[in-house]
């Protein structure tokens, strides 16, 4: 009973505000704005795990740790800025405290650094890396770009309809931007591995050619809009 209550209520509301609107505007016109924009990556997150069992024992963690922070230096990263230790396990300790497994996050900002990095530290034996995510470094500001072309679009789709039937149009008088938060790109790692390898095989010359396929971020934006017509 309640529930029919609060859903009576909500459509008297609605009702109204439609009721007032139309008082208000007796003519108008609704249409929809879209917009979308396909950005390469420039922020890549990758996850690398030191584990001593890959070793069996014989290479410690701050031994691998050592030898995979002077390859990334050769590699022209940016330690202290880049690399983050994003965990420490603490399950699997030995007799003189030594760590067993170590995870880290390193960002880089290109596929070109991503694949030297990635055979770099396949030649030390660790091989334990994935792509967490990528992004852009102003995917903020592009973000806001492309819902400010979706309101552009709706207004020049309301000018091209209003000038069709003789009017013009006027101030808008309602916007409805019901956008979530975009889709990260996820990246099947196997595939990725693959390609690594292939590189590291001696294809040097087709790897040039045709670098690591990153997927493009897809930004798309739509709204609601309601234009006076005059």
């Amino acid at each position: 009973m309640k529930k029919l209550v609060l859903l009576a209520a909500a459509l008297t509301m609605t009702l109204a505000a439609a009721a007032q609107t139309q008082e208000a505007y007796p003519s108008y016109i609704q249409v929809n704005g879209r917009a979308e924009k396909e950005i390469v990556p420039d922020e890549f997150y990758l996850s690398i795990v030191i584990d001593e069992r890959d070793s069996k024992g014989k290479v410690s963690v701050e031994s691998q740790q050592r030898d995979m922070i002077a390859a990334l230096r050769k590699q022209g990263v940016d330690v202290e800025k880049q690399l983050k230790v994003a965990n420490l396990s603490s399950e699997f300790f030995k007799k003189n405290t030594s760590v067993a497994t170590a995870k880290y996050q390193l960002k880089l900002g290109s596929a070109a650094e991503v694949a030297g990095v990635w055979q770099a530290l396949d030649k030390l034996g660790i091989s334990d890396v994935s792509i967490q995510r990528v992004s852009h470094s102003r995917i903020d500001a592009l973000k806001e770009e492309v819902r400010a072309e979706a309101i552009r679009n709706a207004k020049a789709s309301a000018v091209a309809l209003a000038e069709a039937i003789g009017q013009t149009v006027g101030k808008c008088f309602y916007i409805w931007d019901s956008n979530n938060d975009i889709v990260p790109a996820y990246y099947n790692n196997a595939v990725v591995v693959r390609s690594m390898k292939a590189m590291d095989a001696g294809a040097a010359e087709s790897a040039a050619e045709e670098p690591l396929d990153f997927k493009t971020i897809k930004l798309q934006y739509s709204v609601q809009t309601k234009f006076v017509l005059e």
